[in-house]
């Protein structure tokens, strides 16, 4: 009777213990280097940020010193001054924080607002689905950036105003995204299940069909978190996000900006 023989690399595959597809993932990601080091990279830049309260010398980012003024680099003040004297490092680590704070709550805002529109919708169907996407239509044609405006100019321009500005102009793609895959999986046999049992359509929409939409919510997320970041530092570079004495990563170049 004959023999085979197994290679060692399926032989340690069917001896070893089974590997969760979590596992699996972190196997191929720490294999990836570039992505290894953009997220070592971007963990040392959050950390930086949170901890500048703690770094001597970075504490206060509004402490000023109108003797120093406009300064170069040096080593106490390792990215210069700037025009009241104030150290330009603490400045940017510390509105790097706002900017982070701000991105991470806009993108929640957008994420109950767009999540919670779209699977409205989309398990609605019929005359109710049309008119709430022709209001996203609606809205999509006009400027995101300037609705944010106009909301910061009529309402206020409190930093709290902005989170919900900025979050209430990122959920309309949001809200295809979630329709569409809503629209795909109430016809799926869970949900029939659900029904049978005597779920009714709000436990069916929140409790069964959207916790099987958070793959591509979650995705589209991290997208929209350096784009509401981009947009509140194009309005703190405007005047209108956020106002001194706070530091923002807006407002640094601002005193730059060539006045006629």
């Amino acid at each position: 009777m004959s023999s085979t023989t197994v290679p060692p690399a399926l032989a340690a595959v069917a001896t070893g213990p089974p590997r969760s597809l979590w596992s699996d993932a972190r196997r191929r990601l720490a294999r990836d280097r570039a992505a290894v080091a953009s997220a070592g990279l971007l963990a040392f830049v959050v950390l930086a940020c949170f901890a500048a309260p703690w770094w001597p010398g970075l504490a206060d980012p509004a402490a000023q010193d109108l003797r120093l003024g406009a300064a170069l680099p040096t080593i106490t003040h390792p990215f210069g001054t700037d025009e009241l004297g104030r150290d330009l490092l603490a400045r940017l680590l510390h509105g790097g924080r706002i900017s982070l704070l701000v991105g991470l709550v806009g993108t929640l805002v957008s994420l109950l607002v767009g999540v919670s529109w779209g699977a409205v919708a989309g398990y609605a169907g019929g005359k109710l689905d049309e008119f709430m996407m022709r209001t996203v239509d609606v809205l999509y044609a006009l400027p995101n950036i300037f609705l944010v405006i106009l909301l910061m100019v009529f309402f206020s321009r409190s930093l709290l105003m902005l989170f919900v500005a900025l979050g209430l102009v990122q959920w309309l793609t949001m809200a295809r995204i979630v329709r569409g895959q809503v629209l795909t999986l109430k016809r799926q046999t869970f949900v029939e299940a659900a029904r049978a049992l005597g779920a009714d359509d709000r436990s069916i929409v929140f409790r069964h069909i959207v916790p099987n939409t958070l793959g591509p919510v979650f995705v589209y997320a991290t997208l929209t978190v350096p784009a509401v970041i981009l947009q509140e530092a194009f309005l703190s570079f405007l005047g209108l996000g956020v106002q001194p004495p706070d530091a923002s990563r807006g407002r640094a170049p601002s005193p730059g900006r060539r006045r006629r």
